[in-house]
């Protein structure tokens, strides 16, 4: 699945993919991390298209998602780890699925990268990598987004919650190799073409269209990969590069492509 990912450049920058994209006032202050935990669920920047003026918004929403009828947040806060990502099977032909309930609240996830682990005979822990596109910045995954009321304990209002999930997908041969072990293992998310990531935006969206986006394979050719060092720990590098820096980690198998 898709747990950890890096958004290294302006949010600003966004503009330059779409030009007419409004910024929403929480979007004033410039966000970039070399490394986002899903788990945290910490505030990321979403492109998505407004239902009120039908234009498109870039606003800040939390990763992992609330449905809509969640109205108070402490009994769900266990199950919530499951809704960082969706399964793109479940979308269409999953009626039962929340997925499926929110199949027209599609948004797009920039990202400059995202992480996965790999299982490698002879070391004791999984080798994390660093995933992109060649010679693409940012690319865009594919999400679903959710608005829940939630009650605010603090306060004991009612406080607007706007969520997100990211879409994930059968790995292609490349995330074959690198996510290779766990429950989740051979799954990779949905990395957008250039064409789809403009679809997956559209008001409408035929069944026929939804379904060639979800089956959509980015080529391994295009996809750009490398071992970093330890991301999940609070230990930096010893060199004192980012997160999404190569780190040597000795003989590693090479990676078919």
């Amino acid at each position: 699945m898709c747990y950890d990912i890096s958004f290294t450049l302006q949010t600003r920058t966004l503009a330059e993919y779409f030009p007419e994209l409004i910024f929403d006032e929480e979007v004033a202050k410039e966000f970039t991390a070399d490394h986002i935990l899903g788990h945290a669920y910490g505030e990321h920047p979403i492109v998505m298209r407004n239902r009120e003026d039908d234009y498109l918004h870039c606003t800040l929403m939390e990763w992992g998602v609330i449905p809509y009828y969640i109205k108070e947040e402490k009994p769900f806060t266990s199950r919530r780890a499951t809704m960082l990502n969706a399964r793109s099977e479940k979308i269409l032909s999953d009626s039962r699925s929340y997925w499926h309930k929110i199949r027209n609240r599609r948004c797009l996830v920039p990202v400059s990268g995202f992480y996965e682990h790999r299982s490698v005979k002879g070391f004791t822990k999984k080798i994390p990598y660093h995933i992109g596109i060649n010679n693409h910045p940012i690319f865009f995954l594919a999400g679903l987004y959710s608005v829940a009321n939630i009650v605010d304990t603090d306060t004991g209002e009612m406080k607007e919650r706007k969520t997100f999930t990211i879409v994930t997908r059968a790995a292609n041969k490349i995330m074959e190799q690198i996510h290779n072990g766990g429950n989740n293992s051979s799954r990779m998310p949905l990395m957008l073409s250039e064409n789809n990531k403009d679809s997956w935006l559209q008001n409408e969206l035929s069944d026929k269209d939804y379904e060639n986006i979800l089956a959509y394979e980015m080529p391994a050719a295009a996809m750009c990969f490398k071992p970093v060092f330890t991301i999940r720990s609070r230990q930096g590098r010893e060199d004192g590069k980012p997160k999404t820096e190569f780190y040597d980690w000795g003989a590693l198998p090479e990676i078919a492509v």
